[in-house]
């Protein structure tokens, strides 16, 4: 007899809410069960539903009435007030608007905090600011990581001369076209679109089996593989200066062509961080203004849950990078000298304050902020004109070991397109030499802050080794006022950050 092998869908088709119960009861079946019919599986599933008080001394199927018990969630919740605000540092505070200070004062407020930031290139967002830097007890806030999870940049140097951009440029034109697909909810499914399907290790990950929610997620995850959404994602060629001789890459000071990429964990982190967002604000309840900065204790089922299934995001959020880097480097007949890499919507345990270990094991989650440890590297980009730095951390304290993740906005996207023309777009792409492929007036150079402000603001930060220059670049082309993303937030805008 076959082992028994139930399914999320069959054990919600029988009338179990949707949440941790169902992978808890996955999980009960197959280890217990294995060797029952899915029918007779099925048959105690629907007997411990009906009935879970009857099954709270059950050693085996306890854990499952648990979680069923009428009003178990209403005893379970926790109502939280906000207290005092825990310290918290801002760097480039005159270029940032009042409503991400504020937003980064509330949640330095919640009982969970111990320590904050908020980055130069900081604007409001949901939950916490988009370039906020916060440090909890034992407590993971999906909105404090962000929708777009493990969203991240990534940069290959290559050992070619930055004249060939211009020489060959149709060329890398057409190359970037051919290996990049860009748009909310596009896949490779169907076609051999940009290449087709690409296998990789990742979309075979435990995790899709082990935690019911993520299975149905699987398949599409391998469909997005290697593309990237819309919003501020691209990918470009640009020229990359060598500024530093003492450089880690052991690349002489000079210029090379440099391929960079901005995207995230595609539909898989979107619906990882609507779930997951939902449960913590059904077991954390908060005041209203604090509402998206609800959290889950990692010692819980569900916070445990959000940890791996984030961290499987992140992990398919940098394959796809590599997947696209990949395919470009081989097109373009050159391997690279050098890559370097970083998440910027993560969350990660680190140890706060103290030496040699005896500091507090904290969670720091970092959205739209730059890992910045002492020697990290990472990149900070500009935006479609400006240059974007690579930078080296100088594991600063006061930013929690953190620094800006780009300009950061100054303009909303609907403030961008009501006051942004393309007549102006095009003659700024003109001034700088850029080539625009895709892209919208929401993404305009005029949208985004001075990055250059933005770098001075945080000299004590980060080094600089070296810039990139924009040259060849691929955005997402729909406009945006008729896009319609599938995976809105809480029936809420995506940041797209």
């Amino acid at each position: 007899m076959s082992k028994l092998k139930l399914t999320g869908k069959q054990i919600r088709a029988i009338g179990y809410p949707e949440g941790p119960v169902i992978s808890v009861a996955m999980h009960t079946m197959s280890a217990h069960f294995k060797h029952h019919t899915e029918e007779a599986a099925l048959q105690i599933l629907k007997e411990v539903l009906a009935s879970p008080e009857n099954y709270l001394e059950n050693e085996v199927l306890v854990k499952i009435a648990e979680k069923l018990v009428p009003a178990a969630s209403s005893k379970t919740s926790l109502l939280v007030e906000l207290g005092e605000a825990c310290p918290y540092t801002v760097f480039g505070a005159n270029l940032i608007e009042d409503g991400a200070i504020q937003q980064m004062e509330i949640a330095s407020r919640l009982p969970v905090s111990v320590a904050g930031a908020l980055m130069p290139d900081a604007h409001q967002g949901y939950g916490l600011p988009i370039g906020g830097v916060l440090a909890t007890n034992n407590a993971i806030i999906p909105y404090a990581v962000g929708v777009d999870i493990g969203c991240r940049m990534c940069l290959s140097i290559f050992n070619l001369p930055a004249t060939d951009l211009e020489k060959k440029a149709s060329f890398f034109k057409r190359e970037l076209i051919a290996h990049t697909l860009f748009g909310a909810g596009r896949d490779f499914s169907g076609n051999a679109l940009n290449g087709g399907l690409t296998e990789h290790e990742v979309i075979d990950r435990k995790e899709f089996k082990e935690i019911a929610f993520l299975t149905g997620l699987q398949t599409k995850a391998a469909r997005q593989l290697g593309s990237s959404g819309s919003g501020n994602h691209f990918v470009e060629f640009g020229e990359v200066a060598i500024t530093d001789p003492g450089n880690p890459f052991g690349l002489a000071p000079g210029k090379y062509i440099g391929l960079l990429s901005h995207s995230g964990s595609r539909g898989l982190g979107a619906n990882i961080a609507n779930h997951y967002t939902r449960i913590a604000m059904e077991k954390t309840i908060l005041p209203k203004e604090a509402k998206h900065l609800a959290w889950m204790s990692l010692d819980s089922e569900e916070g445990m849950e959000y940890w791996l299934a984030m961290n499987l995001a992140g992990d398919y959020a940098s394959a796809c990078h590599h997947t696209i880097h990949k395919k470009i480097a081989k097109a373009v007949g050159e391997q690279p000298v050098t890559v370097v890499e970083n998440h910027h919507n993560f969350a990660w345990k680190e140890i706060l304050g103290g030496a040699e270990g005896k500091g507090k094991e904290v969670i720091v989650h970092r959205k739209g902020a730059t890992p910045a440890g002492k020697d990290v590297l990472g990149i900070i980009p500009g935006s479609m004109t400006a240059p974007g730095f690579i930078v080296k951390g100088k594991g600063e304290p006061a930013s929690i070991n953190s620094a800006s993740h780009g300009a950061g906005r100054k303009m909303s996207r609907t403030k961008a397109l009501e006051n942004i023309t393309h007549q102006s777009l095009n003659k700024v792409l003109k001034e700088y030499g850029v080539t625009l492929v895709g892209g919208g007036l929401d993404e305009a150079p005029f949208a985004y802050k001075d990055i250059r402000e933005v770098m001075q603001s945080q000299q004590c930060l980060v080094d600089v080794l070296g810039e990139f220059y924009p040259k060849i670049v691929q955005m997402d082309g729909t406009d945006p006022r008729k896009k319609r993303s599938p995976f809105k937030p809480l029936k809420e805008v995506q940041e797209g950050e």
